[in-house]
């Protein structure tokens, strides 16, 4: 006789309830992560369908709209300028030329357009440009989604009355891990912005990145988080990190097995069955049937276009091929809900 497989975990109150809570839900979710292949992409497949079209991709595009300098010392960052890594930093973009980019997002396919800037914060006298980008490409009619750092309750309004969709601020890893990757901002430091974003009516998008020399349950430890917030983030992007030469990363950092990046995305799908999933950074180095298993484990958005800020992504006529092969395609993809 089959053994029952564990419930789902991290209830929106898992967090708040105190670290018994929290570890337990960690140990139900590695019981999920580890149940066998097959059951966990049934099970995942299973919400999907009950959330999504499973035939359907968001196609978001991402522009790196001020690039480099950045004071913060995460130690996966290329934009990092306490890092000698190649990258120049540049001044904030001029708006017409954003906008210019946003069209050639849409020509392409895309229905988000996502804006990142490389600050700690911003500063008050750059928010009037930013929001003249947001309320500029919403006038396009695509999604409007922008990572500037963190955000004070007034910073989150401003960019509400922009016509902001989504924020976008990763917690990047576990809470006990962040500490080897990070030291000039804390978790939590995040997790406030998270709840600023939140509470200006702004829709959250955060997740992670793996391959950093951090353990299987530092993965599933970054997910049990984002489903313990008070809503689950509708868009949940996973990054694979990419190599980059002059970071601290680079010392500890390692491939992701290729079947426990699906597992995590269909764990992902299970904790948080109503988020958008995004195949994020990294997926230049998937090969094709890695990523149609991502897809098939709950996986339902991808970057689009040949640059990801400063790292690579496969060409738009490879994403095509890819879709066309699996009979699928990019479109909408309404949020389903916490």
């Amino acid at each position: 006789m089959r053994a029952a497989e564990p419930s789902v975990v991290a209830t929106p109150t898992a967090i708040a309830a105190g670290r018994a809570s929290v570890d337990r839900d960690r140990e139900a979710a590695r019981a999920i992560y580890d149940l066998p292949l097959p059951d966990l992409m049934f099970r995942a497949q299973t919400l999907h369908r009950q959330n999504f079209d499973p035939s359907v991709i968001e196609a978001a595009s991402l522009l790196s709209i001020k690039t480099g300098g950045c004071p913060e010392d995460c130690g996966y960052c290329s934009q990092s300028a306490r890092y000698d890594t190649g990258v120049k930093a540049t001044k904030l973009m001029a708006v017409e030329r954003v906008l210019a980019e946003a069209a050639k997002a849409k020509a392409g396919g895309a229905t988000r357009f996502c804006m990142g800037a490389a600050w700690r914060s911003p500063k008050d006298r750059d928010m009037e440009q930013v929001c003249a980008m947001i309320s500029g490409v919403r006038a396009m009619g695509l999604e409007t989604c922008v990572t500037l750092g963190m955000l004070t309750p007034a910073q989150v309004e401003r960019l509400g009355e922009a016509g902001l969709d989504y924020y976008n601020h990763n917690i990047d890893t576990s809470r006990e891990f962040y500490p080897e990757i990070i030291t000039t901002r804390t978790m939590d430091d995040r997790l406030e912005t998270l709840a600023h974003v939140r509470d200006g009516g702004i829709k959250v998008c955060s997740g992670g990145i793996v391959g950093m020399g951090e353990t299987i349950d530092d993965r599933i430890g970054m997910l049990v988080i984002l489903a313990g917030l008070e809503r689950h983030p509708e868009s949940v992007p996973l990054n694979m990190w990419n190599e980059i030469k002059g970071t601290p990363v680079l010392d500890k950092g390692e491939p992701v097995e290729p079947i426990a990046f699906v597992r995590l995305v269909a764990l992902a799908r299970i904790l948080m069955p109503g988020s958008v999933v995004r195949l994020s950074a990294g997926r230049h180095a998937m090969s094709d049937e890695t990523q149609a298993l991502c897809f098939l484990a709950g996986a339902n958005s991808i970057f689009t276009g040949d640059v990801l800020l400063t790292t690579g992504n496969p060409q738009r006529e490879a994403d095509a091929a890819l879709l066309a092969k699996l009979g699928m395609r990019t479109g909408i993809v309404p949020v389903a809900g916490p």
